[in-house]
């Protein structure tokens, strides 16, 4: 325990450092990603994901896809091709489990209910994925930011130069979804985050091209009211714009497999990211 909070309070001084100056710090400064997996060393954190309800989902319109990645590997991935031609995409990015069946539904879920979108479910644990919540946490952890930014890459240049991205995911997919979208560049056009690590590097901030709604739990003990109104304020300084949401609810209320889940935390927060990603993607 202590040797975790010594790493916590490390994290958080060099953040500190970091927007204080605006600028490059020490090397101990940790990447938003990276902090989020070093979250899978707290016990609490862990037991905050019960082993979910197995389901077995097979989809009619959804398959199996791989593609190059930006590194010379490959990537597998699971797409929901729009019926009609578009250049509309939504990358999901999966939670703390990895792409499971849970995940494919709800795209399809979301495939369904926005209509002329093409969505693909990203696969940032190359291919894992488990029902056990202390081997998700080494899954987690195992994740190199490198290869992950390999996948999105790959991901984009699949999609094509004058796609339309929107992006979406939760836990630690929520975080990845605000670094899916910066990496889009000027192609993306929606950002949807629930509860994940946001971005603490304000330049990097100034770069993403499109507007981002959060979905947060403000009983969170991990990306908690002060985390939010920190990403609030960092979104503010660096002039884009962040529609931030907090219910009253604990870290995964979105998920229904577990014991945090709340109904209608879970139902408002969907509403408003349809109607948000609708306005976007259109």
């Amino acid at each position: 325990m202590k040797k975790l909070l010594l790493t916590i309070s490390t994290v958080l001084t060099c953040t500190m450092v970091y927007s204080q100056t605006r600028g490059p710090v020490a090397s101990c400064h940790p990447s938003a990603t990276q902090q989020f997996a070093m979250l899978a060393s707290d016990k609490k954190f862990v037991m905050a994901h019960p082993n979910p309800k197995v389901i077995h989902f097979q989809s009619s319109i959804g398959k199996a896809i791989t593609y190059k990645t930006a590194d010379g590997k490959s990537a597998s991935a699971y797409e929901f091709k729009a019926k009609k031609a578009t250049r509309t995409y939504l990358f999901v990015i999966h939670e703390y489990f990895g792409l499971n069946d849970y995940v494919k539904k709800e795209s399809e879920r979301l495939y369904t209910e926005l209509g002329d979108v093409n969505v693909i479910d990203l696969d940032l644990y190359d291919g894992q994925s488990t029902a056990d919540r202390a081997e998700a946490a080494k899954l987690m952890q195992a994740v190199k930011e490198d290869r992950a930014q390999a996948i999105i890459k790959g991901a984009l240049a699949y999609a094509g130069p004058k796609a339309r991205i929107a992006t979406i995911g939760w836990c630690f997919g929520g975080g990845w979804s605000l670094q899916s979208a910066l990496l889009a560049g000027k192609q993306a056009v929606a950002c949807v985050m629930y509860y994940g690590m946001p971005e603490q590097n304000v330049n990097k901030l100034k770069t993403i091209n499109c507007d981002v709604l959060g979905n947060f739990g403000n009983k969170d003990q991990w990306i908690n009211p002060k985390v939010v109104a920190t990403f609030e304020e960092n979104m503010k300084t660096a002039g884009k714009k962040l529609t931030a949401y907090e219910y009253d609810a604990d870290h995964a209320f979105a998920n229904p497999s577990g014991p945090n889940f709340k109904n209608d935390a879970a139902t408002e927060a969907n509403a408003r990211t349809l109607a948000f990603l609708k306005t976007k993607i259109k």
